[in-house]
This record gives C-alpha cells, sequence and structure tokens, in this order.
C-alpha cells in the first residue's frame, strides 16, 4: 500500500481482536497481524474472528490482514502487541525489521517465562526501543464486554505523555474511556500480578469459600500488589487507582476471566495439566506466578506475599488446595 499504517495490533485473541475494535472506532486503516492462515481467512471471508468474539463484525475496507510479522512490523508507526506471554517470545525471533523508530505498546498480561521480563523491558533490552517510546494498555476491561459495548475502562502509560495521549485518543469511544499515566512498570506488573490473585479467587470459589472471604482475599492481593510494585520500581503511585485496584476487581470478580475460571478448575480438583487443557484460552497467571514468585525470591529482602506464595504451590508444587487455603486463611487480616 502507499501509506504506511498508524496501528498494528499483533495478535489474534479475544483482547487483540478487543483492540482492533476499538481502534477501528477511529482509524481509517488497521494493520494486523496473526499467525494464523486459517484465522486470517476465515475473516476474509465471514468478516469475524472464527475463534474469539464471533459477534464482532469488521468492515474489511479497514482491516489489512497478514500472516507476517515482518510485513506488519514495517508499515506501522504504533505496533501492539497482543500474543499470550507464553508464546510472544517464539514469535518476536521472527522479527528481522528494525524496529527502533516506532513505538511499541504493550497489551500482553504477562511476563516473558523464558526472561523474566515483562514485555516494556524486553523491546527495551532486546530491541533498543527507548522507554519513552514504550507503552503499556491496562484495565480494568474485559474483551467480551467490548465486544458488547458495555462501558469500559482503559488506562495508557507511557514515560511521553504526549504519545500516551495520543494511544488513548485512539482508543476512545462513546463505550471505551481512557486515562493516561507515566507508570509503565508499574501498571505492566499490575496487569501481570491481577491475574495470579484472580487465579487465587478461583480457587477459593471452587473450594467453597464464600463472598466474605474473597473480600478479605482482594484486600489483601491489593496490598501484596502494592508491596511487590514497590519492592521492583519505586515512585509515586495510587494503588487505589483503576488501572491496579480495579483491573483486579474485575479480573477476581467477573463470570468473564479466565484466570479466576482456572483457578476455580483448581480448586474443584482439576489437575493444572487437565485444567489447561480443557480451556481454549491462555491463562496468563499460570506462568506469571512462576516469574513472580522467582523475581520475589532473587531479592536480597523478600516481600511479604503469601497469596502468589500459596498459589506457586498448588501449581507448581503440587500442594493440597485445601491444605494451602486453609494456613493462608491464617495469615490474611
Amino acid at each position: 500500500m502507499s501509506k504506511a499504517l498508524k496501528y498494528a495490533v499483533f495478535g489474534s485473541g479475544s483482547w487483540a481482536t478487543a483492540i482492533v475494535k476499538m481502534l477501528c472506532e477511529n482509524e481509517t486503516k488497521i494493520g494486523w497481524y496473526m499467525r494464523s492462515v486459517y484465522t486470517k481467512e476465515h475473516l476474509l471471508k465471514e468478516q469475524h474472528n472464527p475463534s474469539y468474539l464471533s459477534s464482532v463484525e469488521f468492515h474489511l475496507e479497514q482491516l489489512e490482514i497478514s500472516n507476517d510479522i515482518n510485513e506488519m512490523a514495517s508499515k506501522a508507526e504504533v505496533l501492539i502487541f497482543v500474543i499470550p506471554s507464553a508464546f510472544i517470545y517464539s514469535e518476536l525471533q521472527k522479527l528481522t525489521v528494525d524496529i527502533t523508530n516506532k513505538i511499541v505498546v504493550s497489551a500482553v498480561k504477562g511476563i516473558l517465562p523464558e526472561t523474566g521480563l515483562l514485555l516494556g523491558e524486553h523491546f527495551h533490552d532486546h530491541y533498543n526501543i527507548p522507554f519513552e517510546n514504550i507503552g503499556v494498555i491496562a484495565g480494568p476491561c474485559h474483551a467480551e464486554e467490548v465486544a458488547l459495548e458495555r462501558l469500559s475502562y482503559l488506562t495508557i502509560s507511557c514515560a511521553d505523555q504526549v504519545k500516551a495521549k495520543m494511544i488513548a485518543d485512539a482508543l476512545s469511544s462513546s463505550y471505551i474511556k481512557t486515562k493516561i499515566s507515566d507508570d509503565i512498570i508499574g501498571t505492566e506488573y499490575a496487569v501481570m500480578l491481577k491475574n495470579i490473585y484472580a487465579i487465587a479467587a478461583g480457587i477459593a470459589h471452587g473450594l467453597g469459600y464464600g463472598d466474605n472471604f474473597q473480600s478479605v482475599l482482594m484486600s489483601n492481593a491489593i496490598r501484596e500488589m502494592k508491596r511487590f510494585i514497590k519492592k521492583v520500581h519505586k515512585m509515586k503511585r495510587n494503588i487505589n487507582n483503576s488501572a491496579y485496584l480495579g483491573d483486579l476487581l474485575v479480573t477476581g470478580y467477573s463470570v468473564f476471566s479466565r484466570n479466576r475460571m482456572f483457578g476455580n478448575m483448581i480448586g474443584k480438583g482439576y489437575t493444572v495439566k487437565s485444567a489447561q487443557m480443557e480451556m481454549n484460552m491462555v491463562a496468563e497467571g499460570y506462568y506469571a506466578t512462576k516469574s513472580a514468585f522467582l523475581i520475589n525470591q532473587k531479592n536480597a529482602k523478600k516481600t511479604q506475599m503469601p497469596i502468589i506464595k500459596a498459589v506457586y504451590g498448588i501449581l507448581y508444587e503440587g500442594k493440597d488446595a485445601k491444605k494451602v487455603f486453609a494456613k493462608l486463611t491464617d495469615k490474611l487480616d
């Protein structure tokens, strides 16, 4: 095409599909990279994603779809990555074009297992992207509610507030309200951590704990999140803002939360492998649990993280969920 794209989205899951939908409200043309040839061909024929948010119909003249990650990365100015953290490292291995002058945005709700880095940190360290050209999209916002055009909120974080505002404006609409932040590290860690706490909430529900315990669990979770983020990236932030507390609450309580669903299955007695096989979406919190636990273990002064430690014990050490949560109840207040 003769004119470069402003935005390109990388990924074809539910959140990627939702972000493309949001961008379509304001942009005349959006690039969309998807690995699956079948998904691309189905979308071009039927105007919707065959596997995720299939109720969303796209106007094909607004989309430029490619199965070539380098083609899409070279054409767009702003690259929004929404590939699950478990797979993004291998996808980025295909990236050979120079992206040092691009704006890179992470909408990945996790951490790279191979490096233990947030996506923004990975792009900074391995692709020489300056932090002022790195952004983060945080909630509270579920893809399913975007598809239904229910009022939702996003926080766009970037060290360069002009760029944050530009991205926020591109995503805003009658049903999407946006705000900006300069806490790119804190919001990306919050996006990762809230999935772990959602798994904990799901396990508690699966074990038969009620609303009273869930409220205590979430109250302790936000304080644990605050301690963790402060340890890894100290700056002035209000942990009660929607990018932190709001995103935690919706992920911990919503019926749309895949991490809560995953945890619920574990609480009901599923093995990790059987729960993963039954779900057709990635529960990012599974990978985030190990990463968060190991990050804390490396700190000279470890942060008190009883909830993350409990979830790690259940998912990675094979501990009995009922016994672990019985002990956890005495550590919460």
